[in-house]
């Protein structure tokens, strides 16, 4: 589960990301939200934790223009605003979740787990000739099951949850492999060997977009 921090409190941001990566979770920790959208053209996050009270940009208006973008990220707000009218405000625009501080880490931990597993509830999914069970990390073509490496997993499960727009080689190789030093050949090596598995045209390209799998 990849998850986008986004807090101003380099102590309390530091030791969340400390707590949640040694749960088994990948953390980006954004402390500038002035970056959020920037980061976001790059990355994709099963979850978002926002705090409200940022210097620059406030979660609030984060939040809606989120929402605006038709971005379906599940948000929970981690906040001190503990007032019913904030908490209604946040819901309102979008907000999945609501956490007040202080809080235990473990509830942050437990709230982003169920919120993770709300979206990741339908599994199973059907393109044409391609099966994909989302959870059990397994794809069939015309019912014969593929034997796919982590890696070709990853990119193909990406695709997929982005399936409709063109994914760049940039936003595959931060999601697939962070911050390992690899280059846009080791995208165009795997996108080859997935297409010689998938049906012709399964995924498609174009120069200077990326690659893309149809809605």
């Amino acid at each position: 589960m990849k998850v986008l921090l986004v807090e101003d409190d380099r102590l309390l941001g530091g030791s969340l990301k400390e707590y949640l990566e040694a749960e088994g979770l990948v953390v980006d920790w954004l402390y500038d939200s002035r970056e959020f959208f920037d980061l976001l053209e790059v990355s994709t996050y099963d979850v978002i934790v926002l705090d409200l009270m940022m210097p620059h940009v406030s979660g609030e208006e984060l939040l809606k223009r989120l929402r605006e973008k038709g971005d379906k990220t599940p948000v929970l707000i981690l906040t001190a605003k503990g007032r019913l009218e904030d908490k209604e405000r946040c819901f309102s625009l979008g907000a999945d979740d609501y956490l007040t501080k202080p809080f235990e880490p473990k509830e942050l931990l437990l709230r982003i787990k169920a919120l993770h597993r709300r979206l990741v509830r339908d599994t199973r999914l059907r393109l044409g000739a391609v099966e994909m069970d989302l959870e059990g990390e397994r794809v069939w073509v015309d019912g014969k099951e593929l034997r796919l490496s982590k890696k070709e997993w990853l990119m193909l499960k990406y695709l997929v949850e982005n399936r409709g727009r063109f994914v760049s080689s940039e936003e595959l190789l931060n999601y697939v492999w962070g911050d390992q030093p690899v280059g846009d050949e080791v995208v165009r090596a795997h996108i080859k060997n997935l297409r010689k598995l998938l049906p012709e045209g399964f995924i498609q390209s174009m120069k200077g977009r990326g690659y893309r799998i149809e809605a």
